[in-house]
């Protein structure tokens, strides 16, 4: 049985490898695009914000909120995949992971993208995702794994 959750374990981390990849390429292309990714939507989200508004939906609900929950979407596989290589016992680096990353990319944006604007509640919003990745990722490997066996201590008499 032991032998069989970690053959699955190893399988997973070298999968989660695999996804890591992608999404660091993905990430960085989405974050260093010359222009804002969201240029070209920009009009359509906002037209239909405004419907929704038209139909019931409150005020307080626009285009920064949809911003801030696309921001938070994008970081959960941070911690998602920084649990699942690290190990759950490392489960602090995804929030932190998740923070520096994304503080890095702000810097560079504020910096190197002129177009671009790198700004603190993009860094909160983030770093939440990170932090939501995080303990969606140690919920899911307490249920497929399950809960780790207690160590053994030796008692010297």
């Amino acid at each position: 049985m032991c032998f069989i959750i970690i053959r699955r374990h190893r399988r997973l981390h070298g999968c989660a490898l695999w996804v890591a990849l992608v999404y660091l390429v993905a990430l960085t292309l989405i974050a260093f695009w010359p222009t804002p990714v969201d240029r070209n939507v920009h009009g359509s989200v906002g037209a239909f914000v405004t419907w929704l508004h038209g139909h019931g939906m409150p005020t307080r609900f626009g285009y920064d909120t949809i911003e801030c929950t696309a921001n938070i979407a994008l970081f959960i596989p941070v911690g998602l995949l920084v649990v699942v290589l690290a190990g759950a016992r490392r489960w602090w680096l995804g929030p932190v992971i998740g923070a520096l990353v994304s503080a890095m990319i702000e810097l560079g944006q504020l910096v190197f993208l002129p177009e671009r604007f790198g700004t603190v509640s993009d860094i909160l919003a983030n770093s939440l995702g990170a932090v939501f990745g995080t303990v969606l990722a140690l919920i899911v490997l307490r249920l497929t794994l399950g809960p780790r066996p207690a160590r053994r201590t030796i008692q010297f008499r």
